[in-house]
């Protein structure tokens, strides 16, 4: 697919993307460590760690892959999820078997989360790529877009979503 046809799909839901390679997605081991000792929804969510597959894993899988998306969403992660499973689900009917979407943030699909299999949103519900091991600063500044860590609430936030292609 030419990089005209994926403006025409994202138009009017995501600021901006690259076409990039799977390969060049940064990853690291450290990156659960941050979920864990650090955010309030590690093991709260089946989106979130533990549930959600290794920095290992994630590397293999990322390689398996030849193409992917890279969306910037500045400002509000809030429709990020939903959007991107909306992509997902777009470019399976279009042919790419393998699409898979990792937003960024955790899951705001139910408050709470049971925890429990089954989820209650399997159509929308997707591990984060920080969830997965994925460096975000690493990878979308490898890329030339903003990010920056949000020191207080007047900060600009910029969010981040992954769709796998093949």
């Amino acid at each position: 697919m030419h990089q005209k046809k994926f403006e025409e799909i994202l138009s009017g839901r995501i600021q901006n993307f690259a076409v990039i390679d799977p390969h060049e997605v940064v990853t690291g081991e450290w990156v659960r460590l941050k979920c864990q000792y650090g955010c309030d929804s590690f093991g709260l969510c089946l989106t979130c760690p533990p549930y959600s597959p290794e920095p290992s894993q994630t590397r293999t899988i990322l390689d398996s892959y030849r193409c992917a998306l890279l969306l910037w969403q500045p400002e509000t992660w809030q429709n990020l999820r939903r959007i991107c499973a909306e992509l997902e689900r777009e470019f399976f009917l279009l042919g790419y078997y393998k699409a898979f979407a990792m937003p960024s943030g955790p899951c705001e699909l139910c408050d709470p989360c049971p925890c429990k299999y089954p989820c209650r949103h399997p159509e929308l519900a997707r591990p984060s790529m920080e969830a997965c091991g994925i460096d975000v600063y690493a990878t979308v500044r490898k890329f030339g877009f903003p990010i920056e860590v949000v020191r207080d609430r007047s900060c600009r936030a910029n969010y981040y979503g992954l769709i796998l292609l093949e």
